[in-house]
Order: C-alpha cells, then sequence, then structure tokens
C-alpha cells in the first residue's frame, strides 16, 4: 500500500478503480494538481491471492457437495481453522475481511452436527434483520436435507413463529427477539433450547457500547436459560473489524474465546480516495464562518456520475435524512442526463416499514438498482456481490465501520473504486489530510461494559422473570461473576421491583414481563412513532431519546423521498404527528446543556493542569431549532420550550489554573472561547481512538465551573452509566489532545469553521469560538501531560 499527494491518477489506466476515479474527477471539473483539486490522497490497495486448503474428514460427503455445487470449491485456510475449533466445542471468533467468507466457519460444524445428531439445534444472531434474512437465503440455496432453517424476528408472522418453535432446527434471529420473545418465553422454547448446540454471533463488533453491554448481558441470559434445560451451546462469533478479538468476545460472552485472524481469502485490487469538498466563496456559515461543498451533495453528484458510467454504486450516508437526500439528488441529477436511468436509484435506512425492505432488498438482490444511497442499515446487511464503488459520504466515526462499508465494493468485480468524501466535521478534515491515521493504522477497540449498573439492572430483573436468580449465578462460576450484581439486586429489592427469599430474587408478577419495556438498542425510553395526521399512517420511528432533537414541533422530516413537518410531539404517548410538506430548508436542533460533578473517580495533578474522571450529572434542554437553506445558510432560529432531560453518565474533565493561561496570553475575555473550541474540537476526534461518533459523546466548558473553582472542560457519555468512551479518553488523553490541536491548526479557515472548531450541535450557537486560544490551551495541557 502506498500514499501519495495529491494522487497522481496514471496516464495508463490499469483497472476499473481507475477509471472510476477519472470519471468522478470529470464530474468535478477537476485535474490533478490544481491546488483547488478535491482528491486529496489516494492508495492502491493491492489484489491478495488466496490460501486454499483441504476439506476437513470429519465433514459430511453430502454437506461438501452441497457446498461445491454452491460454487465453494475448497474452503480457505482461515475457514477451516476456526471450524476446526468450533467443532472441538471450544467457543471462538473469526475476524477476518470483509468477504472472507466467515459464514463458513460455521456453517461447517453447525451442519455436521446436523447430520449426526437429527435432534441437534443452532441460534444465529445478527445485529440486522437484512442480514439474517440474507444467510438464510444462503442457507436455503444450499438445500441439504433436513437442516429445517427459518426466520424469526418482528416481521415473522404469529403461525410461522408457532411452527418455529414446533419444527425448527436453525433459527435465524436477532437481540431484540431473543430478548423481547424467546427468553420470556422460554417454556414453549423448551425443545429448541434443550438441543442447542452452537450460538452464531455475527458482525459481533456492531455490539459495543450501550447496545453492546446490553447484548453481553443478554447473552449470558440465553446461556443460563440454556443450562436450565441441559445444553452448553459452543460460541461462534464473527467480524471483519475488530480489534483485539479474543479479549473483546470474552467480555461479550462471559467466555473464553479463540481468536482467529489469519485471512486466508483472495481480495480484488481496490482504489481508495480521500476527498475534500472544495469551499463555497460564495457563502459563509454560521458567524459567518467559511462553509464546504456539503458531502451529501457530493455523494449525490458522485452517485449520479457513478450510475451513468454503469458502475453498480453504494452510497453511505450518515443520517436517515441524509440518505433519503443523496438519493433524491442523484435522481434530480440522472433526470437531466440519463432520464432512464431515475428508475434505478434508491434510498435505504432503518425506519422503513417491513414490506418497504424487502422490496429494496429484492430489487437489490435482483440488480435492479444500480446506485442506492444507504445508511448504515446496509453496512451489515445484505451479502451484494458485484459492486463497482462504495461512496463514503463523511466519515462513519470508526475505521472499523469505514473498512466494513468499503469492503462492499470489489466482491466480484476485478478492481472496484472506494471514495471517501470529507464533511464539514473536524474529524473528517484530520483524515483527509492525514491518511495514515486512517489507511495505516489499525481499527479501533471495541469499548463495552457489561457492569453499567444502568444496563445490568433490567436485566437482572428479566433474568429473574425468566428464572428465579440464586447465589450460584453470582459466584465465580456464575453467568453474572464479575458484575456488581449482588448490590443492584439489593437495590433492585429496596425499589419493589425484585423480592428476596431464602432460596434467591424473584419477578414478583406472573402476567406482566420486564422485557417489553427494556430497550437494549437505545437511551431505554423506548421509540417515538411518527404518524401522518391527516391519514393515521405510520411512516416510522424514532428513538425516543433523540426525538426532541429530531421530531420536535417544526422539524423536517424526510421519508422515501417525502418531506414532512412535525406538527406535534408527545414523549409520554410515544407519538409524533406530521403532515406532508415540501419547504424549501431544513431544520438543525440547538440544546443547551449543564455537567454537575457526582463522584470523582480518578484524579491526577500536572502542575497548572488537574486531570480527572468521574460520574456526572448532565443536564440538557432543547432550546430552539435553526432552519437552514440547502447551502447551509440560516433563515432563522425557531425557540422551543421541550423539557429537560437528566442524563447520570460518566466524564472525563481538565481544569487549568487561571494564572497559566494569563502568562500563555490567554486574558479572561478569551477563556471561554477557548476553551469552547477545544471542548468542539476534542469531541470531533474522540472517535479516533474510541469506537463511538460524536453524537454519541457530549462536553460542556466553563470559564468558572462552580464545583472546580477553575476554567473546565468535560467531555461526557451520552448514555446513562456511560459507554466506556469518556473512560477509553481518559486513558488516551495526551494522544487524543494532540490530534486535536493538530486537526486545528492545519485548519485553513482564519477564526474557526466546521472543519474545525464548530459543532453542529452547539446550543450557544457556536458563540463564543476563539481558534488560535485553543491551540494555546491544548498546547498548554499537552505540555503539562508531558511534562509530569
Amino acid at each position: 500500500m502506498s500514499v501519495t499527494s495529491p494522487a497522481p491518477v496514471p496516464e495508463t489506466v490499469p483497472g476499473l478503480g481507475d477509471r472510476l476515479l477519472r470519471r468522478v474527477l470529470a464530474g468535478a471539473e477537476a485535474e490533478v494538481g490544481d491546488p483547488l483539486c478535491p482528491l486529496r490522497h489516494s492508495v492502491r490497495l493491492e489484489e491478495r491471492h488466496g490460501r486454499p486448503v483441504a476439506w476437513p474428514d470429519w465433514v459430511p460427503t453430502t454437506v461438501v457437495d452441497a457446498l461445491r455445487t454452491a460454487g465453494v470449491r475448497q474452503p480457505w485456510s482461515h475457514q477451516v481453522e476456526g471450524a476446526e475449533l468450533a467443532h472441538a466445542g471450544r467457543d471462538v471468533v473469526v475476524a477476518t475481511g470483509t468477504a472472507s467468507g466467515k459464514s463458513l466457519v460455521y456453517q461447517l460444524p453447525v451442519l455436521t452436527r446436523f447430520a449426526s445428531d437429527r435432534r441437534a439445534t443452532a441460534l444465529y444472531l445478527s445485529p440486522t434483520k437484512a442480514l439474517a434474512a440474507d444467510q438464510l437465503r444462503a442457507l436455503n440455496a444450499l438445500d441439504i436435507p433436513d437442516v429445517r432453517a427459518t426466520c424469526v424476528d418482528g416481521d415473522t408472522p404469529a403461525e410461522e413463529r408457532d411452527w418455529a418453535r414446533r419444527n425448527a432446527r436453525w433459527i435465524h434471529s436477532n437481540p431484540d427477539m431473543l430478548h423481547r420473545s424467546i427468553l420470556p418465553r422460554h417454556a414453549s422454547w423448551a425443545t429448541f433450547l434443550r438441543r442447542l448446540s452452537y450460538v452464531v454471533v455475527d458482525e459481533c463488533h456492531t455490539y459495543r457500547g450501550v447496545f453492546g453491554s446490553h447484548v453481553a448481558l443478554l447473552l449470558r441470559r440465553l446461556l443460563r436459560v440454556a443450562a436450565r434445560y441441559g445444553s452448553r451451546p459452543t460460541i461462534v462469533l464473527a467480524s471483519a473489524t475488530v480489534a483485539d478479538p479474543g479479549p473483546f468476545a470474552t467480555v461479550l460472552t462471559g467466555r473464553d474465546v479463540t481468536a482467529v485472524t489469519d485471512d486466508g481469502s483472495p481480495r480484488s485490487a481496490r482504489t481508495v480516495a480521500l476527498w475534500e469538498p472544495p469551499l463555497l466563496p460564495e457563502l459563509t456559515g454560521e458567524n459567518l464562518a467559511p462553509v464546504r461543498r456539503p458531502a451529501g451533495a457530493e455523494a449525490s453528484r458522485m452517485l449520479a456520475d457513478l450510475v451513468v458510467e454503469g458502475a453498480r454504486t453504494l452510497a453511505f450516508v450518515r443520517s436517515r435524512r441524509g440518505a433519503e437526500l443523496t438519493a433524491m439528488g442523484a435522481r434530480r441529477l440522472l433526470a437531466d442526463a440519463a432520464p432512464d436511468l431515475c428508475s434505478r436509484v434508491e434510498s435505504y435506512r432503518g425506519g422503513y416499514l417491513p414490506e418497504e425492505r424487502r422490496e429494496l432488498e429484492s430489487a437489490l438482490a435482483r440488480g435492479q438498482l444500480l446506485g442506492v444511497a444507504s445508511t448504515n442499515a446496509l453496512e451489515l446487511g445484505m451479502d451484494i456481490a458485484g459492486l463497482d464503488a462504495v461512496v463514503v459520504a463523511g466519515f462513519p466515526g470508526t475505521r472499523a465501520s469505514f473498512w466494513q462499508q468499503a469492503g462492499r465494493a470489489g466482491r466480484a468485480a476485478e478492481e472496484a473504486l472506494v471514495v471517501l468524501v470529507a464533511r464539514d466535521d473536524p474529524m473528517d478534515t484530520y483524515l483527509v489530510h492525514h491518511p495514515d491515521a486512517l489507511l495505516g493504522a489499525p481499527v479501533e477497540r471495541c469499548v463495552l461494559d457489561p457492569t453499567n449498573p444502568y444496563v445490568l439492572a433490567p436485566h437482572l430483573a428479566c433474568a429473574a422473570a425468566e428464572l428465579p436468580l440464586t447465589a450460584a449465578d453470582l459466584d465465580t462460576d456464575g453467568v453474572f461473576a464479575g458484575t456488581p450484581a449482588a448490590a443492584v439486586l439489593d437495590a433492585l429489592v429496596d425499589d419493589g421491583v425484585l423480592r428476596k427469599r431464602p432460596t434467591g430474587w424473584f419477578w414478583p408478577s406472573t402476567q406482566d414481563m420486564p422485557a417489553g419495556s427494556v430497550d437494549i438498542r437505545g437511551s431505554g425510553l423506548g421509540q417515538i412513532a411518527l404518524v401522518e395526521s391527516g391519514t393515521g399512517r405510520m411512516l416510522g420511528t424514532v428513538d425516543a431519546a433523540s426525538a426532541p432533537a429530531t421530531a420536535h414541533p417544526g422539524a423536517v422530516y424526510l421519508h422515501r423521498g417525502e418531506s414532512y413537518v412535525v406538527e406535534s410531539l408527545d414523549l409520554d404517548a410515544g407519538l409524533a404527528l406530521v403532515h406532508a410538506e415540501t419547504p424549501d430548508w431544513r431544520t438543525d436542533a440547538r440544546s443547551t446543556a449543564d455537567v454537575e460533578i457526582v463522584a470523582e473517580l480518578s484524579r491526577s495533578e500536572h502542575g497548572p493542569v488537574t486531570v480527572s474522571f468521574g460520574e456526572t450529572c448532565v443536564t440538557t434542554q432543547v432550546v430552539g431549532y435553526q432552519r437552514r437553506a440547502p447551502d447551509g445558510r440560516i433563515l432563522e432560529t425557531v425557540p422551543l420550550d421541550m423539557p429537560e432531560q437528566n442524563l447520570e453518565t460518566r466524564a472525563v474533565w481538565y481544569t487549568i489554573d487561571d494564572s497559566a493561561l494569563a502568562d500563555a496570553g490567554i486574558l479572561p475575555a478569551r477563556i471561554p472561547g477557548a476553551l469552547h473550541a477545544a471542548e468542539h474540537a476534542a469531541i470531533g476526534l474522540l472517535p479516533l481512538f474510541a469506537i463511538c461518533d460524536r453524537w454519541d459523546i457530549g462536553g460542556m466548558s466553563t470559564a468558572l465551573h462552580p464545583q472546580t473553582g477553575l476554567p473546565t472542560v468535560f467531555v461526557h457519555d451520552g448514555h446513562p452509566g456511560g459507554a466506556g468512551l469518556a473512560e477509553r479518553g481518559h486513558g488516551v488523553l495526551a494522544e487524543w489532545l494532540g490530534a486535536t490541536r493538530a486537526a486545528i491548526a492545519e485548519c485553513g479557515c482564519r477564526t474557526g469553521c466546521p472543519s474545525c472548531v464548530q459543532s453542529p450541535k452547539c446550543g450557544n450557537g457556536n458563540n463564543p469560538l476563539d481558534k488560535a486560544g485553543a491551540i494555546v490551551v491544548l498546547d498548554l495541557v499537552i505540555a503539562a501531560l508531558r511534562t509530569s
């Protein structure tokens, strides 16, 4: 792999990736070497040859013949290595590249077990319905007798679920269905659970943060119930992008897991381009900051150009609204250049109704769609073959997700193109100017914390409702060993949630089950339904925690290219009413935040700088929203009176002596703007060091915090109890702030812009901000840390 800056596109074009890159450059009316050319860097990932090995002798001939008929002539080395471990009853995680055939690692031992034990069963769990359905299609295509595989998820009709309970041997499902339906009703699944031989956890790197902590405890609940019926299933985990896969999988499952990481599969060549959209000199943004051409608009243009070229293209966009807008923009461009192709471009995102998802997935599988703008719903979804190009509109928050999305390209083509289009964001700007931080660095560590009491408590209640908890569940060999379960159970008893008897802890009701009220994917507050007021038609859902910012009165909501405006939001009723409208503006919410220190868990002094980590209470309130024109101009700021939301979480913070700031040239009048700018940029760069998104974290800065009595900068987790993100930032503070300082200093703007110190979620309207002062502040903190 080689990196050049800027990247020359060769005169002799060797492959499809370079040809498509030329097309993208031509569409931008840019030439390599021009200082205004948006292509910052390119890298060519060379072809890798595979290492085939012989089929294991324990695999039945019927299984080998079926796989050969499906096109698998020989397995790759890592497939057999992982399958051998699983066949021997060892828990294993296979962490090899996208499209490396990880499914064979669990198919071989499961199908072999099915052949030798006609009563054995298996459970496959994936984070998305699309992926589970796709894996089921691939399994059924093998046409192996008596596998009896089926899908059980929220879209499965009741009669099909009944059939699955009685007859299915291999259930394809997701954590949500396991949590809400299978485990609470485990008695009706007793036959399946008694014979459970394997549990497959696919795309395990998605189980991080709070969601990962929920899934870790959910898996412990599953193993506990399975043990009640006499089974101890072997666990097989798979991921294309996870650092330290063995330790991570051990925390996720509570078992010792062996990692397989030596990828023996082939890989086609790919050209990866880093693209920074140009500044728009005729426009200014908030506080007269310079504005770049939006990444979504750039992705629309690229998507249209590549579709015209005949390249099957997937554009990944950060938000649901962005996916809709990108597809709409591409269709508008195609309406002029190639009208017959408009119908072959669509959007795909979460929140669609089941029948809409199935329709789009089918069109994708058939190749009917040539261009698709998607959220990360397709990052882990269907096994889409033959993609010629992937456009990533905005860094997806982690290197792991970027490579997962990039891996969608080049599965069947000789060569493919991957383009990362930078947003107006500190992280994106840093990466396109520091390619080694993306292309030459390992993926991030997955962070999860199953000991978080805010996550542990509801799962202990669910576990007690499934089977009464005993002291054996908490001891060194129990599934909840290593967690503060005893203290949390005492609190649940004091609150009347559980009852304590000499034999253990019990759920007091025989009717109501707690699982239905525990949201394992979101904030725990459930979902808000978006309903069209005139017709009563349900359009989709949004997470209740984000609803005040995304579904407030006056917010613009997009659904499959149609625009709606929110009329009202009732958080208690879980309902937002909308009506169809196509305004010529979009909306961005504005909020305020205050941070109270509850407990200081760690403190270190470095001369004039003190660094702390601990428990905090963050109070936030959405106080208004801005109406913005398509080019980013602010048309109007509208006040809102939304309820305050209190978040008990964890944070990292540092304080600086006033005298040190004064000695560095930061007088009192400049302190608020300098700290504010440093805080914004730090939030933008934390995803470089921990798997998270800037929307998973928050912050606050103040020239005089009432508890510290000093200028203070906080960065906190955005989830109850914390998700380990601020703790990770605390552990790599010097490196994190060093990257933050570089991102600010290397940005070409004069006084601050969205690429360095402005934040899209700042409740103060990005005011005050002092870019130069932020550099001084960070220099002071970094020097203090290094000196000590």
